[in-house]
């Protein structure tokens, strides 16, 4: 048989209360990420005229973690998020160096694409060590040395006049989640200098 106190009006009440009291505090910290989310996006697509702050917000909101951090964890997530690219990107180009319909051109870029990629990857894991110990400096060096593998790829295709870039999808989404870090690292950095 069940303690009729158990269930009374005023247990009842205090367990309503709880509740409610829960769902708020995870609602306000939901929507306190998601304003540093949307500030953080905000600010950096205003100091660089090819941020773009929908690629930045969607790419950021779709981690789940992200909706409980702070910047500095927003700044991981991005880091892991290009890392994350890099690793998929290898992965596509090493299909596509199996294809056996690519021309001696196509097979020089991808192979070229491929050992920029395997760079900034061993780079962006390099960066993100540094900023998780607070060197902003270098964190800062090596995301932008990440970021310009992707443009360097997209340029070796360039080359040959109407050559289009199998990967400009991939050098694109690298390239913005290397500007969310930079743009994460350089708001830290000026609120914490190293």
């Amino acid at each position: 048989m069940q303690d009729p106190s158990l269930f009374s009006p005023a247990s009842c009440c205090c367990l309503f209360c709880l509740l409610a009291l829960l769902a708020t505090t995870h609602l306000t910290m939901s929507a306190k990420t998601m304003d540093i989310i949307n500030l953080t996006c905000e600010k950096c697509s205003r100091e660089s005229p090819v941020f773009n702050y929908t690629f930045c917000s969607e790419s950021l909101q779709a981690v789940p973690v992200s909706h409980f951090t702070n910047l500095q964890g927003l700044g991981i997530i991005s880091m892991e998020l290009a890392l994350l690219n890099a690793s998929t990107t290898i992965s596509s180009i090493e299909k596509m160096l199996r294809n056996g319909s690519l021309d001696p051109f196509q097979l020089g870029c991808l192979r070229d694409c491929k050992d920029l990629y395997l760079d900034a990857s061993k780079t962006l894991v390099d960066a993100t060590g540094a900023f998780m110990v607070g060197h902003y400096g270098i964190a800062n060096m090596q995301m932008s040395a990440a970021m310009e593998a992707a443009t360097t790829c997209e340029d070796g295709f360039e080359e040959r006049e109407g050559e289009a870039c199998p990967l400009t999808k991939e050098n694109y989404d690298l390239f913005q989640l290397c500007d969310i870090a930079l743009c994460i690292i350089r708001s830290l950095s000026s609120s914490f200098p190293s």
